[in-house]
């Protein structure tokens, strides 16, 4: 009888680790996504644009690449946008969920008295 409680028990404990198993194996699963954003100035940002930019995106799990004023060196096809716009983030959903927020909307006028956005979009990375 002391048996079949022991087999029964470990039964359950192990249903219960390879659950918690698959769990961690889908959280890993998730793939990693940038944004892009080319744009070109038009005016001069605000000089609390960008650390306002950088907490809203912060605040959304995103980490600003810093590249604003980085060089853009053009290697194939038509000329490079003079400003580049990278984000990472922790997938497509969030970068999306971002853009379309509050926060980055509340920003929009700031932004758009100094900066032309030629193209936004959003890369997913594989592993």
């Amino acid at each position: 009888m002391k048996t079949r409680y022991t087999v029964a028990l470990s039964m359950i404990v192990g249903a219960a680790l390879g659950g918690a198993a698959i769990q961690g194996l889908h959280a890993q699963a998730k793939l990693k996504a940038y944004s892009v954003g080319e744009v070109e100035l038009i005016g001069t940002l605000p000089s609390d644009y960008l650390p306002a930019a950088r907490k809203a995106i912060e605040a959304a799990h995103g980490r600003a690449l810093r590249t604003v004023n980085g060089r853009v060196v053009s290697i194939e096809g038509p000329p490079p946008p003079k400003n580049v716009a990278i984000v990472e983030w922790d997938s497509v959903d969030d970068a999306l969920a971002f853009y379309k927020s509050k926060a980055w909307n509340d920003l929009a006028p700031r932004r758009e008295k100094a900066q032309k956005t030629i193209r936004r979009y959003v890369v997913e990375v594989e592993k």
